[in-house]
Order: structure tokens, then C-alpha cells, then sequence
């Protein structure tokens, strides 16, 4: 990146990282696009753990939080981009009782 003209400092921990407070330089992203790990491959779940979510997804629907998404059908996890942050805070404070109920374990 630096090769490419992007600024770097580095972390208090003495980790390099983009300067943020630089304009983003898509022509250095791209150039070393290539360079960057091979993403994880996404662990599946364990059987009960996919039903837990998918039974509490249905749960929190039929409750009244009709926007709620499906679990990933091989992590178990939802996709917290679906859903606006205003929809992921409305949930805590307004549906605490349907999330009491749809989660009684935690």
C-alpha cells in the first residue's frame, strides 16, 4: 500500500494500518487487492445450534418483528445487515418481552 501512495501509521500496539483520516485510494486497493489472505471459510454449525436460531427467528416473527432475518442456513448467524440500526435498537427496547420469550436461555 505504501508502494501505491496510501499513507500508514501504526496502532499504539505497533500494528500498521491505512491512515483513515486519508481520502480512500481505490487504485491502491485494487492494485493490491490480490496480496490479501484468502478469506475463512465459514464454519458450519452444529445441528441444534441451526435449529435454535431458526426456532427463535420464527419466534421473534410471530411476535411481532416481522423484519427479524433467518439464520444463515450454514453458520446459524444473522445478518445484521438486514435490518436498519434503528431496527436492531427498536428490538432491545421495545421487544425486550418478545426476546425474553423467544430466548429464554440467555
Amino acid at each position: 500500500m505504501k508502494k501505491q501512495g496510501v499513507a500508514i501509521v501504526y496502532t499504539d500496539y505497533g500494528a500498521p494500518r491505512v491512515d483513515k483520516s486519508q481520502p480512500w485510494n481505490e487504485e491502491a486497493h485494487k492494485a493490491c487487492e490480490s496480496m490479501l489472505p484468502a478469506a475463512a471459510k465459514p464454519q458450519p454449525a452444529e445441528p441444534e445450534v441451526l435449529a435454535a436460531a431458526q426456532k427463535e427467528a420464527a419466534c421473534l416473527r410471530a411476535e411481532g418483528v416481522s423484519w427479524y432475518p433467518d439464520p444463515d442456513p450454514v453458520t446459524g448467524e444473522i445478518d445484521q445487515t438486514k435490518g436498519t440500526p434503528e431496527q436492531w435498537t427498536a428490538l432491545k427496547r421495545d421487544h425486550l418481552d418478545a426476546l425474553r420469550k423467544c430466548r429464554p436461555e440467555r
